[in-house]
């Protein structure tokens, strides 16, 4: 069994605690962005100067995404070194990166042009119910991100995913591994679309494979990082663990439990943006011109909640182990899949609690490893 390099550790350390910095840094940065748009006036000002240079955006279809552009425009330039040392040169740095800078370039053009596609139609519904629904928008925008939410999870392997990735059935090089995980689903009761490879090599050295979509959506990818470095029953333990999620519903129970988080969140902003109004003399809630106060109210909601939402999804990572031991019977080759993947994505195996109970949303490698090392159980066909 292959073992934890402590060189490799080292670095992983070093790599999670500047990947830590980095992420405060961008947090701090984007409240006080938007912060200061509301303590300097900005937002009446520009939304003023909007109106009034062009009168035809006195129609809220269109002043809310003009507003929108302004908002954004000038942090997505101030934010641009920190975004390119995050994504692109820390990852080279640490030997983690192979992605070449106009591939880099590349990607935030294709992830700036759905996200603002994706953006502006979310801000629309939003500023339609802050317009028509009066005090329970809340309601109504939470239930609209849940319908959203579950077209995403459907189409996102199909439209979007494709678009950074090539995706190709596994084929007869690989035959044996695919024949090995459809079975695999089959026990699982899962149907699946086939079994593809994706060429993550073309961005990292990090290896990945998950179960995506669902319904006729649902496929199982393997990252050709995985395929090329990892044993075929080392492959089985980390789908199986993926197959896992889809026994305990537990895409349906993150999309419950988000959206009631959601929900609570808004009506939360809700209530504080009725103090929002009067503190920064907006026209009402509807006021394009209060949306930097709704990112501030949602964005220090979205702290408070991250740990309880990351204690939720170490929980229903480890049960997704558990399942993994169960329906391989192989806790060898998962303990030594969980190593290489430490070694391989740079992942430290034994963070601070506070580390985890903060930023982690599975339990730490070290600790599955023990777990996956100290299984004594049997293949469920081979109990008695």
């Amino acid at each position: 069994m292959s073992a934890i390099d402590p060189e490799r550790q080292e670095k992983a350390r070093d790599y999670a605690r500047s990947s830590r910095w980095l992420w405060l840094l961008n947090v701090v940065l984007s409240a006080g962005y938007a912060i200061a748009w509301l303590a300097l006036g900005w937002s009446v000002a520009v939304r003023s100067w909007l109106v009034g240079a062009l009168p035809v955006l006195v129609n809220p279809w269109l002043l809310v995404p003009a507003f929108g552009f302004a908002l954004a425009a000038p942090f997505m330039l101030i934010d641009m070194p920190l975004s390119y040392y995050a994504g692109f040169a820390l990852p080279h740095r640490y030997g983690q990166s192979t992605q070449t800078l106009k591939d880099w370039i590349g990607d935030q053009a294709k992830g700036l042009l759905i996200g603002a596609s994706v953006g502006l139609v979310l801000l629309e519904l939003l500023y339609l119910a802050l317009r028509l629904t009066g005090a329970m928008w809340w309601l109504w925008a939470a239930g609209g991100l849940l319908v959203f939410n579950v077209l995403l999870a459907n189409l996102a392997p199909i439209l979007i995913m494709p678009l950074f990735n090539k995706y190709t059935p596994l084929g007869q090089e690989h035959q044996g591994l695919e024949r090995r995980l459809l079975r695999l689903a089959e026990k699982a009761r899962t149907r699946v679309r086939g079994v593809y490879k994706f060429d993550l090599s073309r961005r990292t050295k990090a290896a990945n494979a998950a179960l995506t979509g669902i319904g006729n959506s649902r496929r199982i990818i393997l990252g050709d990082t995985m395929i090329n470095e990892f044993t075929p029953d080392e492959v089985e333990t980390v789908l199986a663990h993926e197959l896992g999620h889809h026994v305990h519903r537990d895409i349906l129970v993150y999309i419950a439990v988000g959206s009631f988080v959601t929900m609570v969140g808004l009506y939360v902003a809700s209530a504080a943006m009725a103090w929002a109004v009067a503190a920064f003399g907006f026209a009402g809630v509807s006021d394009p011109a209060a949306l930097p106060a709704l990112a501030v109210i949602l964005g220090a909601y979205g702290m408070v909640t991250l740990p309880l939402e990351n204690a939720l999804s170490r929980w229903r990572e480890r049960m997704a182990d558990a399942y993994a031991l169960e329906a391989t019977g192989s806790g060898e080759a998962f303990a030594s899949a969980l190593v290489r993947l430490a070694n391989q994505n740079l992942s430290e195996v034994d963070p601070a609690k506070w580390v985890v109970w903060i930023f982690y949303s599975h339990p730490p490698l070290g600790e599955r490893i023990a777990a996956a090392r100290g299984w004594s159980g049997l293949r469920p066909s081979s109990r008695p």
